[in-house]
C-alpha cells in the first residue's frame, strides 16, 4: 500500500512539475485598445469649436471603446460607441485603419451598423496627454467624426470627439 501511495504522490508530482505556464500576449492593436470617456463638439471647417458637449444634443459624455478585429492585424481596429445615443449617427461600430507604431486611426466612407456612411479623421491616442477629472494624468483620443447626410451640418461642419482613457475610478467619472 506505501509503494502505491509513494507512486501516486510521484506521478501528481511529475503532472505539476510538468506544467508550463504558457506567457499570454496582447493583441496586436493594445497600443490603441481601450475603453474612453469622451465629450463632442461641434466643429466648422477652421477649427473653431462652435457647440461643446450638451450644446449639441443635450447628451453630455459617452462611452467609446477600441479594440482588435477578429483578424488581429495591426493596421485595422473597430472603433464603437458603448451608448444608445440619438440621433442614431452618433451611435457607431466602425472598422478604422489605424498605424500602430504612430498612434493614429481613420477611415473614408466607412459604413456604420445601421447602413450610414462615415468618416473618422484626424484620429490620435496621445499617450499620458489627458488629465482626469481626479487630476491624474492618462492618454487621450481625438477624432474627427462626419456623417454623410448629417443634417446638423448647417450649425458645424463635423463632430469633434475627445476624451480619455477610462480608469475606473469614481473620481474619474465625466459629469
Amino acid at each position: 500500500m506505501k509503494k502505491l501511495y509513494f507512486a501516486i504522490i510521484a506521478l501528481a508530482a511529475l503532472t505539476l512539475a510538468s506544467c508550463e505556464k504558457t506567457p499570454v500576449g496582447g493583441t496586436a492593436t493594445q497600443a490603441l485598445a481601450g475603453q474612453w470617456s469622451v465629450l463632442m463638439q461641434g466643429v466648422d471647417s477652421a477649427g473653431n469649436v462652435l457647440y461643446e458637449d450638451e450644446e449639441l444634443f443635450g447628451y453630455g459624455p459617452f462611452q467609446i471603446i477600441t479594440y482588435n478585429t477578429a483578424e488581429n492585424q495591426p493596421d485595422t481596429m473597430w472603433l464603437s460607441s458603448m451608448s444608445v445615443l440619438n440621433p442614431s449617427f452618433l451611435t457607431f461600430s466602425l472598422k478604422v485603419a489605424c498605424d500602430v507604431n504612430a498612434l493614429t486611426f481613420e477611415g473614408k466612407e466607412l459604413v456604420n451598423y445601421d447602413g450610414s456612411h462615415i468618416d473618422v479623421r484626424n484620429g490620435k491616442i496621445l499617450p499620458k496627454a489627458a488629465k482626469t477629472p481626479s487630476g491624474m494624468p492618462a492618454d487621450s483620443i481625438v477624432f474627427d467624426y462626419v456623417v454623410e447626410g448629417d443634417p446638423y451640418t448647417a450649425y458645424y461642419d463635423f463632430i469633434r470627439i475627445t476624451g480619455f482613457r477610462y480608469t475606473g475610478l469614481v473620481n474619474d467619472e465625466l459629469e
